[in-house]
């Protein structure tokens, strides 16, 4: 058994997307892995991809991805403060998995106090818990507009008084001004908490780097404690992101439009695994390419994204699709917007109003003050007299949604009917997120879309292989840092 000597470890990046996320799960899961009981923690986040957790609140979803690398059950603790984007400027404010308010940037920063106190009270119960606890900052602590009242990075840092190592990002390059750089941003005592770097994403020789990491040493001080690989084909749940398109690798096509304020795109990981899938995120300046199957995301803004669909021609596209046999689903917001309105007479999401949805199916959507949040198990309910394939997933929405089409649904939960379907079953909507997560709802979803495929993925069991494999990889990381430690 391993003794962490670190109660507190906060892992920062010089970058969004330096790989923060992935080095706090794979290093939860080898403290995990060496009977530590260890919990992930992240102050404040900013990420349109949740998780709902057992105690019924809203997290991101790259915590629940940590809480799974340490082989406990989310909870709202690891992320108390969430942030939702709803436009360039406001977003839906989410303290310990409950929705406070929806602020602008200049009211959120006045709220930043109140905040932090919610940060803090989380940190300690986790440590009450748990022998150690791995935090990821947000973005990068050399954010100088960001720095007064801080609570995502050095803010947090010094206010609990914790170590912090640095992780960049070498495959975007610049990694060594990325370094220099931020921590010429950081006052005096932010610098003296920064115990070492870690370079993520190296592919090559690793002698032909080793003069850059002794500059570095010399010119900084720290000690790279790290140098960790690029690592192909892992299948782990993304924080906000969409991961860049792969090459076509299946016969059976599907098209997801990425709208603004897409959320949850996390939903479709399992099709991006499919050997026999090609999916697409189909962005604003790119051409809408034929599909078997056409699925509309969720969203923050669901009035403002369907007006983005009107605007950039999908309102016909998808029309014509149909036209030629092909089918859709919406999921969450993209089901509110297959039918015939979307109300908002509350404001929720914008100025109040009501829009017209695509009319594909006889349902109408009023947005309510209200959030949904459950995790539910059930049975697929669209192939008729064939109720044998399991899903399970999540809600979180806003919205209820009433009419005909309900009376042919998707799903069932708990012996209830979610979902809705057209009268010729050609299009679908639901508002169960991770709906591909398991393998048997994901074969019947695609035989229902007129795929022939029969092989199976199994979403955990690849997210379980893809965090051992991280894990491995942080083996020589951990060891120096206690190591570290134990020279001082």
């Amino acid at each position: 058994m391993t003794t962490f000597p670190y109660q507190t470890l906060m892992v920062q990046g010089t970058t969004s997307d330096a790989g923060k996320t992935t080095v706090v799960a794979a290093l939860c899961r080898l403290l995990k892995q060496r009977g530590v009981k260890v919990a992930p923690f992240k102050p404040q986040n900013m990420a349109l991809n949740s998780a709902v957790t057992r105690d019924g609140g809203e997290i991101g979803r790259a915590q629940a991805l940590q809480a799974i690398a340490a082989g406990i059950e989310p909870h709202t603790d690891m992320n108390p403060v969430l942030l939702k984007p709803s436009s360039d400027t406001g977003a839906q404010v989410i303290i310990h998995g409950s929705v406070r308010a929806d602020m602008n940037a200049r009211d959120y920063h006045q709220y930043k106090p109140i905040a932090m106190g919610a940060v803090l009270e989380s940190h300690a119960r986790l440590l009450a818990q748990y022998e150690a606890v791995i935090v990821e900052g947000a973005g990068s602590p050399a954010e100088i507009n960001l720095r007064d009242r801080d609570i995502a990075n050095m803010g947090f840092a010094e206010a609990v008084d914790c170590p912090v190592i640095l992780v960049a990002d070498i495959d975007r390059g610049g990694v060594f001004a990325h370094l220099v750089g931020t921590l010429s941003c950081l006052s005096q005592s932010e610098r003296d908490r920064v115990i070492g770097f870690v370079i993520n994403r190296f592919r090559g020789d690793i002698k032909l780097l080793e003069p850059g990491l002794d500059w570095l040493e010399a010119q900084t001080g720290k000690p790279v404690l790290a140098v960790l690989p690029y690592l192909h084909g892992l299948f782990l749940d993304a924080e906000d992101a969409v991961q860049a398109a792969q090459a076509s690798k299946g016969a059976f096509r599907v098209v997801v439009p990425s709208l603004p304020r897409m959320s949850n795109h996390t939903d479709f990981d399992a099709l991006r695994a499919h050997p026999d899938v090609d999916l697409r995120f189909v962005r604003e300046s790119e051409s809408i390419p034929g599909a078997d199957l056409i699925i509309l995301p969720g969203s923050k803004n669901t009035r403002g994204d369907l007006a983005w669909l009107d605007t950039h021609g999908w309102r016909e596209q998808i029309a014509r699709h149909l036209r030629y046999g092909g089918k859709v689903i919406g999921v969450c917001g993209g089901f509110q917007m297959l039918g015939k309105t979307v109300g908002d007479p509350h404001g929720v999401e914008g100025a109040p109003g009501v829009s017209n949805g695509l009319g594909l199916l006889d349902i109408d959507t009023e947005l309510t003050r209200d959030k949904q949040l459950t995790r539910v198990e059930g049975l697929c309910a669209f192939v008729p007299g064939d109720e044998s394939g399991r899903v399970s997933g999540y809600e979180i929405h806003m919205g209820v949604s009433s009419g005909a089409a309900m009376t042919r649904p998707v799903f069932a939960i708990d012996g209830r009917g979610e979902g809705a379907m057209s009268a010729d079953g050609q299009i679908m909507g639901t508002y169960l997120h991770g709906l591909f997560d398991h393998p048997d709802a994901c074969s019947a979803l695609l035989r229902w879309a007129g795929s022939r495929s029969e092989q199976v993925v199994n979403t955990a069991q690849l997210r379980e292989a893809s965090l051992d494999r991280i894990a491995a990889s942080v083996e020589g990381l951990l060891d120096r840092l206690i190591g570290l430690r134990d020279r001082t």
